[in-house]
């Protein structure tokens, strides 16, 4: 085990390692070949420091205990780290208590969960309704048995006042047992009970009551709806996953208690750039277990993950340690578990997306990542356009760029733009983002030496004693829409220094000077500058960096929306699209009659007569198309209308 200290004596960095040695090496090698996280971490540090452990189990509690104590600013911190609530009925008081809680477990408490904050409360609200068990604390029931009168509950009926004898303790313990005996997923017996009560009191014509006894009902179905089954009765598990990107993840886990989902939880952690899925899992398990010390009962007999953690036999061993039994942490491969972990997964790619929308859509936050990308990048001009772009293509074939735009931080769809690339330019992916960067200015520089349009401008007055009248100015025609409105004040491009230098090489050759060119390398999020050597390395928490990663991937998925469209239609070619005056019904029609192109090739004129629609000068232009002769180079015009032979 070592530690990282700063000059402060702050503790930075807790790590383990097998060879203290080897890993040690590696922090203090070239500092031009670390990480950027790496690289600030280990500029940060003053002193090292090394505890030596007697096994693998001891150095992941050690490295568990350390983080809490120091909270390292440089290891992954998953920051809602409270214990989970659960909702307990104290069993071993005179008078039973149902009520929220937190922290290790008391000797003589049933508990119930986990649940999220908002649902246990939804939830107690509801079962007061129908099992109206006490749930003031102890100085509320005091006061209320010396006065004689009870608490505010006690008068809305969501309390039966035990305290005050309104029921005896008996029977308000019976009361506890029944609500612990729905809690532990009993329901129908107390639904059937109530709606028999309700049924009595409508046949009494007290509809009053009746409607009180509805509202229990509801209220009771409500809290089963929410502990639905949706594993095995007997199935206790946590279940664990991630939805990443290159700087966050999206972590989200369902607790799963008697086959019931029992509570959900979900929070956004920034990850270390180096780190790999078992690493975030090994952590996470660390940190949402390490306070279990203590409360056995907490910890389910099984732990859901999206892939095996790192040092996996050592964390098994550990959390059996704090559950006083067997734990298993399993990746599920098929079943009902793996198709609750994808419903998880779903939640967890969905809760970042949020995340990330609203950082996009908070307007201090967008103007925040506006100014640190000006001021990272030194740029002398606000950035009020910027476009993006982005090549797509299938090992070199049905090449396209797209280009995408935000202003003021905020997409403009209106001109985004698509670009099909042929040709020389389709070689390869520099090739084609010159050829897209250069088609797109080139628009724009004629767009900008165009002659202003005069189409909407009045007619001049006819002369005096001219013959005739001046043509009347066309208001019905609309003026052709300009292409490309202005240029952007940054291009950004997806890819690293090849790109970016095929982009600025595009611009310098139309003599534009004053739009400057970036690019984003997706591996390490590097932004890089033409005929720069060293890449410009952002924050990773930084909002400018987010920006850039939002418009990438925009223009990303917009290249690829593009490219499957294009390759969709690339596939359902067909060789008689050639054939003049050959249509899709008549197509359709010649391969119903004779089932294959094969036949349709070996066909004579005569034959193809015979399908419909097809006359005898639309049967000799197939043919001709055809004809190993010529192969089709030859075949003269078609009347579309009447499929005649036209004469040349």
């Amino acid at each position: 085990m070592y530690r990282f200290r700063d000059p402060h004596g702050r503790v930075i960095y807790v790590g383990k390692a097998k060879n203290l040695r080897s890993r040690l090496n590696s922090y203090f090698a070239n500092p031009a070949g670390l990480l950027p996280k790496t690289h600030a971490m280990v500029h940060a540090a003053s002193s090292v420091e090394w505890t030596v452990v007697g096994s693998e189990l001891e150095s992941l509690q050690l490295e568990y205990t350390w983080i809490k104590e120091f909270k390292p600013r440089f290891n992954v911190m998953f920051r809602d780290d409270k214990s989970y609530p659960y909702l307990a009925v104290t069993m071993g008081e005179k008078y039973p208590r149902v009520q929220v809680l937190r922290g290790e477990r008391k000797k003589g408490t049933r508990y119930f969960g986990p649940y999220t904050a908002g649902a246990i409360r939804e939830t107690l609200d509801a079962l007061l309704r129908v099992f109206p068990v006490r749930s003031c604390s102890p100085g509320v029931l005091k006061r209320a048995q010396a006065s004689g009168r009870p608490c505010l509950l006690g008068y809305i009926d969501k309390c039966a006042a035990p305290c005050v004898g309104r029921i005896s303790p008996e029977d308000h313990r019976a009361l506890a047992e029944d609500l612990c005996t729905f809690m532990g997923g009993e329901a129908k017996p107390f639904v059937a009970r109530l709606e028999k009560d309700m049924a009595a009191a409508v046949a009494e014509l007290d509809y009053e009551r009746a409607a009180r006894i509805r509202d229990d009902i509801v209220a009771l179905k409500k809290v089963f709806e929410r502990n639905a089954v949706v594993l095995a009765e007997h199935t206790d598990a946590d279940v664990f996953a991630l939805h990443e990107d290159e700087l966050e993840a999206a972590v989200q886990v369902f607790h799963v208690r008697g086959g019931r989902i029992r509570g959900q939880r979900g929070w956004v952690v920034e990850k270390v750039e180096d780190s790999t899925t078992p690493d975030l899992v090994e952590h996470l398990l660390q940190q949402v277990y390490g306070d279990e010390a203590g409360s056995p009962g907490r910890l389910p007999r099984e732990v859901l993950v999206p892939a095996e953690p790192s040092n996996a036999p050592e964390l098994t061993e550990w959390l059996s340690g704090l559950r006083g039994a067997r734990v298993d942490i399993r990746v599920p491969q098929r079943g009902d578990k793996a198709a609750l972990l994808s419903t998880v997964r779903d939640n967890a790619e969905h809760a970042l997306k949020l995340h990330k929308t609203r950082r996009a859509g908070d307007l201090t936050v967008r103007s925040q990542a506006l100014q640190e990308l000006q001021e990272a990048l030194d740029l002398p001009v606000a950035l009020l356009r910027i476009e993006c772009y982005d090549i797509s293509h299938v090992q070199g074939t049905n090449v396209v760029g797209s280009m995408v735009v935000v202003e003021d931080g905020l997409p403009k769809k209106s001109d985004y733009r698509k670009f099909s690339v042929t040709g020389a330019a389709a070689t390869d992916d520099t090739a084609a983002m010159h050829d897209v960067l250069t088609r797109r200015f080139r628009h724009y520089l004629q767009d900008k030496t165009a002659p202003a349009d005069t189409s909407d401008a009045p007619s001049p007055a006819p002369a005096e004693g001219a013959a005739g009248t001046a043509p009347a100015a066309d208001t019905t025609t609309p003026a052709p829409r300009s292409k490309f409105a202005y240029p952007p004040n940054l291009v950004v491009v997806d890819g690293g220094k090849p790109q970016v230098n095929a982009a600025a090489r595009a611009l310098a050759e139309l003599g534009i000077d004053d739009v400057y060119v970036v690019g984003l390398a997706k591996r390490l999020e590097e932004v890089w500058l033409p005929d720069s050597d060293f890449p410009v390395i952002l924050p990773r928490a930084s909002a400018g960096l987010y920006l850039l990663q939002r418009i990438r991937d925009e223009a990303h998925r917009f290249a690829i929306s593009f490219h499957r469209q294009k390759r969709g239609k690339a596939m359902t070619v067909s060789a008689l699209d050639g054939v003049p005056g050959l249509g899709d019904s008549k197509r359709k029609a010649l391969l119903a009659q004779f089932g294959s192109l094969k036949s349709i090739k070996a066909a004579t004129s005569a034959e193809l007569t015979e399908a419909k629609g097809i006359g005898p000068s639309l049967a000799e232009a197939i043919v001709r198309h055809f004809s190993p002769d010529d192969g089709g180079a030859t075949a003269p015009p078609v009347n579309m209308a009447t499929g005649e032979i036209l004469e040349t």
